[in-house]
């Protein structure tokens, strides 16, 4: 996604096309289909819809957490969804697109503009030579960063304080998800290292994953759900109907994710490689599920329907990295494999008192990692030893400052709701106002 990329000559029209990958990699020769006016127009449409299918993946993660909480906790899931993804929209205006886009570095490679709020060029001076609307650009990046801090609230539900959720949904947005990604798709350090990132298995998927995972061990498991003897509580979610549903859209919006990280359909080869990028994403989520099945068959017995569930996102997560490159056997392999991790990794926390309310940390961080580390496998251009100095860097610099503005939040205003809060449940404790008030709760 870097914006330094030279413009692709072809057919005797100049048209801008950016890199084919969020990452900042080297332009690929293609004969240009289309005008560059059109070509413009195609770019710019590409990012519009990518975006809009990326944003209604917020109402997947809303529905998917609303439905994996328990019923006394859902009108706070819900807030938290709605509330985060308008926090995102202002911090990364404000501070993060210049941040994660610097026109200069203000440490080189490391960190860029800041506290500039992002412009929006009137029409007047839009070029065909810019190859897409600097406003589609902008509202595209801007679901990425929303998606992060959507991550987090899954992990931290039913016991974490809302303003405090909110002030960190600040920082991550405005700040830590910023610098990070500029790292590698503002053509940071990392960028200049080699590492590779398609569409940010990493860059958000995991870096929301290792927020989540401070928050998770500041902030302490839920009253109850680890007992004195080791064992642990269930605590199953109020509506697997809304879980399932929310995976539906996830799964639907992660073409958008995926898909438009092409940055370009102004050619034939740029709209085959997103046809490509479709399938495999595809097939990937398609592994994941299908692992979970025979993984959950296999240990317990039965088929875990929540395990499923969070087996096709993180097929979709592991795919995310690299879904242009993979043959399609391929992606259901890496989608598989991932799927298989999120479900192992799930007794793995409980053992350590971790608690993650709807596998987020599973799914996002450590499958993230597993589609991160797989890519040199499918893409020649980067190695083992590049990647796994770019999870490395991202995952101690968002884990290391997350979990310092948690404490600092815990110390200074506390994170955590009272006993009797957590037991007669959020929604009324923090909301004041029931999910479903014509329904008896279970406690």
């Amino acid at each position: 996604m870097n914006k330094t990329l030279p413009l692709i000559a072809s057919l005797g029209v100049m048209a801008a096309f950016p890199a084919a990958a969020q990452e900042a990699a080297a332009p690929v020769e293609a004969a240009v289909a289309v005008s560059a006016d059109v070509a413009y127009i195609f770019n710019t449409l590409l990012f519009l819809i990518g975006g809009f299918l990326v944003m209604w993946m917020a109402a997947g993660f809303a529905m998917l957490e609303a439905g994996l909480v328990r019923s006394k906790n859902v009108t706070t899931q819900l807030f938290k969804n709605i509330a985060l993804f308008a926090i995102a929209g202002i911090m990364y205006w404000l501070i993060g697109y210049n941040l994660m886009y610097p026109g200069d570095w203000t440490v080189a490679g490391w960190i860029g503009e800041i506290f500039s709020p992002k412009g929006i060029d009137p029409v007047a001076g839009a070029t065909a030579e810019d190859g897409y609307s600097a406003g589609s650009d902008f509202f595209f990046q801007l679901m990425f960063c929303a998606t992060t801090a959507s991550i987090v609230s899954g992990t931290l539900a039913e016991r974490v304080k809302l303003w405090p959720f909110l002030i960190f949904t600040v920082v991550l947005t405005g700040l830590i998800y910023p610098i990070e990604a500029s790292w590698q798709w503002g053509g940071g350090w990392l960028s200049e290292a080699g590492f590779s990132d398609f569409a940010g298995s990493t860059l958000v998927h995991a870096a929301g994953g290792f927020a989540a995972l401070a928050g998770a061990i500041v902030l302490g498991a839920r009253t109850g759900k680890y007992r004195p003897d080791g064992r642990q509580q269930p605590m199953p979610g109020s509506n697997l109907a809304l879980a399932t549903l929310g995976t539906f859209i996830l799964w639907l919006g992660w073409f958008g994710f995926n898909g438009a990280s092409q940055l370009a359909i102004g050619s034939i080869n740029d709209a085959a490689d997103v046809s490509r990028i479709f399938v495999n994403t595809n097939m990937a989520a398609s592994g994941g599920a299908v692992a979970a099945i025979i993984v959950t068959q296999l240990l317990y017995g039965k088929i875990d329907l929540t395990m499923v569930l969070n087996g096709a996102l993180a097929g979709l997560v592991s795919i995310t990295a690299e879904p242009l490159m993979p043959s399609i056997f391929a992606s259901i392999l890496i989608g598989g494999a991932g799927g298989a991790i999120a479900v192992l990794v799930v007794p793995m926390l409980d053992k350590m008192k971790i608690d993650d309310v709807v596998g987020a940390i599973p799914v996002h961080l450590v499958a993230g990692v597993w589609g991160t580390m797989i890519v040199p496998v499918t893409n020649p251009d980067t190695s083992f030893a590049t990647q796994a100095m770019g999870v490395l860097a991202i995952g101690a610099f968002v884990f290391v400052i997350s979990f310092v503005v948690w404490t600092i939040l815990k110390v200074t205003m506390g994170i955590r709701v009272s006993k009797e809060a957590e037991i007669s449940g959020l929604d009324i404790s923090e909301m004041g106002m029931e999910a479903y008030p014509d329904f008896v709760q279970a406690k």
